[in-house]
């Protein structure tokens, strides 16, 4: 059954995104990244490298030859096919295609009405799947 976490009041959620992600992989979790295009695919792949310097996760695009070997896969458009469907870290405000196939689903969610609205419209439409939800505040890291 796919479980859904939703991280509310984000400042930052190319930044904390990151850190989950390093979490994920340091716990041996196989991780798709869903940017919301280009531009923050590419600031994504940027701080995976630099957001911690003693930390490495592997990453690379979804393009890459090696991305079916390579633990962390970002993708700045819909896949055709995801190369992981363990855990999906969703930086876009609409749902993930075939997002049934994850076993966790992680959303992020700002402060304003142009994050929150599309939010709730994903919340709703994982309830109605069936899908396990789970709501945190990003800023106390306490479930709501």
């Amino acid at each position: 059954m796919t479980r859904a976490q939703f991280y509310h009041n984000v400042e930052d959620p190319v930044a904390l995104a990151c850190e989950l992600v390093a979490r994920a992989h340091a716990s041996g979790r196989l991780i798709s990244i869903r940017a919301a295009g280009p531009e923050m695919a590419a600031r994504i792949d940027h701080e995976l490298w630099t957001f911690d310097p003693q930390s490495f996760v592997p990453h690379v695009r979804a393009d890459s030859p090696l991305a079916p070997q390579t633990p962390v896969v970002i993708h700045a458009a819909a896949p055709v096919t995801w190369p992981h469907e363990d855990v999906l870290f969703n930086l876009a405000d609409d749902l993930p295609e075939a997002f049934s196939g994850f076993r966790m689903i992680v959303e992020f969610v700002g402060r304003g009405d142009a994050s929150r609205k599309p939010a709730r419209a994903r919340w709703m439409h994982y309830k109605r799947e069936g899908v396990q939800l789970t709501a945190f505040d990003a800023t106390t890291r306490e479930r709501l």
